[in-house]
């Protein structure tokens, strides 16, 4: 029966005990991780967010009660122990911090008894994650989940201290905004008072930060909660938390800036990483040449090459028709591979499919230097030799080719290196490669659409000599845009901002937009506009990918407390579901039943 605190107070938490209080009594709370009677004396680890330590129970020191009490303990049970801290009897235990001491009780309380949990409260559970996320309140009494929300909750107060040193004010914008559908679809919010209008949730602050800019909060930073209703992946959930900031009167080196030293020092302080700055850049063109990515892993080589001017006077019919499209061929070498079995190559054949390849060539070399090729009949000996060069190949190497317009040639191939690594182990957690990619495109071509869109967003400065493109090539116009990358994640992206009204009228044009619509969508910030705007810029890191990456999880499911799966739901608190009708007649909403498909 759960036992009453009255009278209680805890003294501290399980691993703030150490050897200096050898001879204190002390009470600790928290839950039971597991309990050994061993006849006579009973062994219990006591649990709480901060680690274990070991509690011994013999009738002799806690009275018939208490011990009566501790033979009936199991896991997950809340309880309150008083007793003297001693020096541990036998061997420290190294696996725990406080292995060197345990606590003698002399009375145990049950606060509260616990019923036999689904799974066992483990470090790196082994439980199905549908079930552990149904039961996301035990999961996260995990030790490992509670070192990733430890961390989480360092890095948000360091980020805000390293902000405000730097003159950066934390201001808070709203969640229920205006639609402006140029980008993943909104959340939207029906209004009760507005009958048939709707707010939306914000996928960022990006256009009410650039209207503190106009208003002179020169530097503005929150913790940003953002929304946006698209498919999930790992590193994607639909809603999220940004470190969201906005400069004025600063130029990209200004950004740069600020943000090298705030990575430097948290992951100095978190993961004693010390990141060397300046940090690496890349443009965006060298990225996509050399990785197929525009967030290039750099924790490994195996970078694309590229051999169209190789293979341009071939008779293979893959390669000719690829270059006769305005393509290209382009290859990878798996150093020391040739030795792949024919099914694991098959695999990768099929997974490059996957990325839109209509195949994937490939060329072996052998430890004599003769080649096992899947194309080599359609080529001369000194075409394969000339390739084998261009492709830095040598005995024991495997490269792969890809065939096709430059677009699909970088998705297969970059991908294609990326599961290579994974595959031969290439990818170390705890080694940190950080990257700039700079000068994107301002605008990329949607087959979709028929017209260009804003690779950022519309409000995103080209780059000064690139401008009269805007009329003659839009497409080679590049972006004063930057993203910070990291082991083959996008941190965070951000751009320097249009203030000029001539120029973002012009991009309106560009972008197909008319004046109007322009108006109806943007009003509010092009009206601020005519009031004297600031040349500002800004950047927004994902701070979920941001502890991911730190902490060496796999998804960032694994960094927030309460998130959804892969279809956008919470399975703990089955959300979303049905309303009541009298909400939705308040909300002059009608549910239309889906048809259902006859048999």
């Amino acid at each position: 029966m759960a036992e009453s605190m009255a009278g209680l107070k805890r003294s501290c938490r399980c691993t703030e005990v150490t050897e200096a209080n050898v001879g204190q009594e002390l009470t600790l709370m928290g839950w039971v991780q597991k309990s050994r009677n061993k006849g006579g004396i009973i062994f219990t680890d006591l649990r709480d967010r901060t680690g274990i330590i070991q509690i011994i129970f013999e009738e002799s020191d806690c009275g018939a009660e208490s011990f009566a009490k501790a033979e009936r303990l199991r896991s997950e049970f809340t309880i309150a122990v008083t007793g003297v801290v001693e020096k541990r009897s036998g061997a420290a235990n190294e696996n725990l911090k406080t292995g060197s001491i345990e606590v003698r009780a002399r009375s145990l309380r049950i606060l509260s008894e616990s019923e036999v949990p689904p799974f066992p409260i483990e470090e790196n559970s082994k439980t199905r994650e549908e079930v552990r996320l149904k039961y996301r309140y035990l999961d996260l009494r995990r030790p490992d989940l509670q070192r990733n929300i430890l961390v989480r909750s360092r890095v948000a107060t360091m980020v805000r201290q390293f902000l405000a040193d730097e003159g950066f004010l934390e201001i808070e914008t709203p969640t229920l905004i205006k639609s402006t559908p140029e980008g993943a679809r909104d959340y939207l919010v029906p209004s009760r008072v507005h009958p048939g209008n709707f707010y939306a949730l914000p996928q960022s602050p990006q256009l009410l930060k650039q209207l503190l800019m106009c208003s002179g909060f020169d530097r503005y930073f929150q913790l940003a909660r953002c929304y946006r209703d698209e498919d999930l992946r790992a590193d994607r959930q639909p809603e999220f938390t940004q470190i969201d900031m906005e400069l004025s009167f600063v130029d990209v080196e200004d950004v740069l800036d600020v943000n090298e030293r705030l990575l430097k020092k948290i992951f100095k302080e978190i993961c004693d990483f010390d990141v060397q700055l300046p940090i690496q850049r890349m443009t965006w063109r060298e990225a996509m040449d050399r990785f197929g990515s525009d967030k290039p892993d750099l924790r490994f080589g195996m970078e694309l090459k590229n051999v169209s001017d190789v293979v341009k006077d071939c008779e293979f019919v893959v390669f000719k028709s690829a270059l006769e499209n305005g393509g290209s061929v382009r290859g990878i070498n798996a150093d020391g591979q040739a030795g792949m079995p024919r099914k694991k190559i098959d695999a990768l054949v099929e997974y490059a499919k996957g990325f839109g390849a209509r195949g994937l060539a490939y060329l072996a070399i052998h430890e004599d230097g003769s080649y096992k090729c899947s194309f080599g009949k359609f080529m001369k000996e000194e075409e394969l030799d000339a390739l084998v060069k261009a492709m830095d190949g040598k005995p024991g190497d495997l490269l792969f080719f890809a065939a096709d317009k430059d677009k699909v040639v970088f998705d297969v191939l970059g991908n294609l290196r990326l599961e290579l690594a994974r595959q031969l182990d290439l990818l170390k957690k705890d080694d940190f490669k950080f990257l700039w990619v700079t000068e994107f495109p301002l605008l990329e071509y949607s087959e979709e659409e028929d017209r260009y869109v804003a690779m950022h967003h519309p409000f995103t400065m080209p780059m000064e000599e690139d401008i009269p493109l805007l009329d003659s090539d839009p497409g080679a116009v590049r972006a004063k845009a930057y993203d910070i990358v990291l082991n083959g994640t996008e941190l965070g992206g951000g751009s320097v901002r249009i203030h000029q009204g001539d120029i973002q009228e012009k991009m309106f044009e560009v972008l197909g937009f008319t004046p109007e619509r322009a108006n109806e969508q943007f009003g509010f910030l092009l009206d601020a506009f005519k009031y004297g705007v600031p040349p500002h810029a800004g950047l927004a890191y994902g701070l979920d990918r941001v502890i991911m990456l730190m902490v060496g999880a796999d998804s960032i499911r694994d960094v927030i407390a309460f998130p959804k799966v892969k279809d956008a739901s919470c399975l703990m608190m089955e959300a979303p579901s049905e309303v009541d009708v009298k909400q939705l007649e308040e909300l002059h909403i009608a549910v239309v039943p889906e048809e259902k498909e006859q048999e």
